[in-house]
Order: structure tokens, then C-alpha cells, then sequence
């Protein structure tokens, strides 16, 4: 679970944020520059990690003092190819940290690295992944743990909506796509399966707390709520005028996660109560108010 190293919040000099181009990454940048937050944003065009001067230009750009927040990673993980490549990218991030007296370093990780339960997840649950993307992130989070001897928050997000998603990944990203462009929604089975989806926007609010509470551990981002891909799929097509279908298809393979991943956040509500996470109802509904707000600019 996080701890805070403050009792009451505080604005940092600086956060540098790697990957700030990227779905959460970009959310997170947003966030706390609203907060008045001074932030240098990086991207690949700044930095490469995978070049072979990648820690040392990343050391000529921290400075001591800063938080780093490291939401740059090939992601989804699909392969050993692409894990190779993932853990190549935080070998100079780790040789700069262990150059650069930061004060402390946030790592998007993802809830991938929990083994299956049948018992709602918390952040004491079992790190065992069993999928490559799970693999990636864990031995990514043991690398900063073993180079950085300072703060450290690990962020595990389960599945993450919002309106700018580049990757379309199966659920509400991509069901509000399709229900957009007048497209039924196609569900793997009968969209049965139950999980627990966070809005990103979420997801930037938890790590502004921990950036201000100066908070290291492990935090789950997730909204403690559970939903079927069936339910999401016919609130989704509810809010589109024609209302699209929501069809069924026979399920190839089994269902992933048993067809059940619940969590349990009270350990994250009891470090940080000030810190409240939307419902699937009430973050869909914001996102289609933004997505609506969008399109008439």
C-alpha cells in the first residue's frame, strides 16, 4: 500500500514526466500542469530510450530535486520481441537515476502483474503474471527497485478508458468508437466476463496525490467497481442516437482472468481519502460529455 512521507500535500519544483505523449502519460501532463505544476514533458522525440546515449542525455535533462514519472513503455506487450524492447527502455532510465538525486520516481505499471484470484485484488495480492505484458512491467518495477534507492510509487492501472486511447483495446474505448461511427458492437461471447475499468482521468488525479504527498509503495488505479463487457457495451450504445446493436458471437478460447477480476481499493481510499474514483455510470457519462463537447469545436 502507499505511504505518504507527507502529512499534508505539496507542489514539487518539478516533474518530469517520460512518455508524456502517451495515453495516461499525456492525461497525467495535463493534470498537473492544471495544478500549477511545472513540468517537463518527454516524449521520443526529446529522448530515445532505446539509442545508445539514451542515459546520458536523460541525466543532461534532470536536474536533483525532480519527481520523474515513467509512463513510457511499448505497450501492449504482445511478444518476447516487444519485452525485450521494453526492458531495453528502462535500462538508461535506471542508469540515470542512480546518477541523479531525485526525489522521487513513479512508475506506470500495469495490474497485469497480479496472478488470477477468485478474491477481490489489493495491493498485497500475488505478483505471479501470467501473460508477457504482466512479465514486462514486473521486471520493469524490480529494475527501479534494485537502482533507486529513493521514493518510489508504483502505479498498477486495470483497464483504462478515456477519450484520447490510441490503442482501441477491447471495451469502452473501443465500443464508443463503433457506436460513434454507427457500428453495431461486437462482443467476444456474450461479453459475460466482469472487470473493473478506471477512468484515465483517474488515473492522473491518484498520481498528482502521490506526487504532492511525496507517497511510495504500490497503488492500484482502479475504481473498485465491477461490470460485465454486456452491460458497458448496452450503456455505451445507449448514449448514441440511432442506438446500434450490442451482438453476441460464439466464444473462441476461454475467457481471460476466469471471467472475474474484482478489486478491492479500501487499502488506497484509507492512504489517500481525499482521493475519490468514478464508477463505470459516471466516468462513461463524463466521457461521452467530452467526446460531445469535442466534436462541436
Amino acid at each position: 500500500m502507499l505511504i505518504n512521507l507527507r502529512a499534508q500535500p505539496e507542489l514539487p519544483a518539478r516533474v518530469v514526466v517520460l512518455g508524456s505523449r502517451g495515453f495516461i502519460g499525456g492525461a497525467i501532463t495535463m493534470r498537473l500542469k492544471a495544478l500549477g505544476i511545472s513540468v517537463l514533458p518527454l516524449t521520443r522525440l526529446e529522448i530515445d530510450l532505446l539509442s545508445p546515449s539514451a542515459s546520458e542525455k536523460l541525466l543532461s535533462l534532470l536536474k536533483p530535486g525532480d519527481v520523474v514519472v515513467v509512463a513510457s513503455a511499448n505497450a501492449p506487450c504482445k511478444d518476447l520481441g516487444m519485452m525485450r524492447q521494453n526492458l531495453l527502455m528502462i535500462e538508461p532510465v535506471c542508469a540515470a537515476l542512480m546518477l541523479c538525486n531525485v526525489a522521487q520516481v513513479i512508475y506506470i505499471s500495469s495490474d497485469a502483474v497480479y496472478k488470477d484470484s477468485s478474491n477481490p485484488l489489493t495491493e498485497a495480492s500475488c505478483a505471479e503474471p501470467n501473460s508477457i505484458h504482466g512479465v514486462m512491467h514486473l521486471a520493469r518495477e524490480v529494475a527501479l527497485r534494485q537502482t533507486y534507492a529513493g521514493p518510489l510509487a508504483v502505479v498498477r492501472p486495470t483497464l483504462v478508458y478515456g477519450l484520447n486511447d490510441p490503442h482501441n483495446g477491447y471495451g469502452p474505448n473501443r465500443f464508443r468508437r463503433m457506436a460513434a461511427q454507427g457500428q453495431n458492437i461486437v462482443l467476444f461471447g456474450e461479453g459475460e466476463e466482469r472487470r473493473d475499468h478506471v477512468d484515465v482521468q483517474d488515473v492522473a488525479e491518484l498520481v498528482s496525490h502521490i506526487v504532492q504527498r511525496l507517497s511510495v509503495g504500490i497503488a492500484n488505479a482502479v475504481s473498485g467497481h465491477v461490470v460485465s463487457f454486456r452491460e458497458l457495451a448496452e450503456f455505451v450504445a445507449a448514449a448514441f442516437s440511432p442506438k446500434v446493436k450490442v451482438l453476441g458471437t460464439t466464444r473462441v478460447g476461454s475467457m481471460p482472468h476466469n471471467g472475474h477480476r474484482a478489486f478491492d481499493n479500501s487499502l488506497l481510499c484509507e492512504s489517500l481519502p481525499e482521493l475519490h474514483f468514478k464508477n463505470w455510470q459516471e466516468g462513461l457519462s463524463q466521457v461521452h460529455q467530452q467526446q460531445l463537447a469535442k466534436a462541436a469545436e
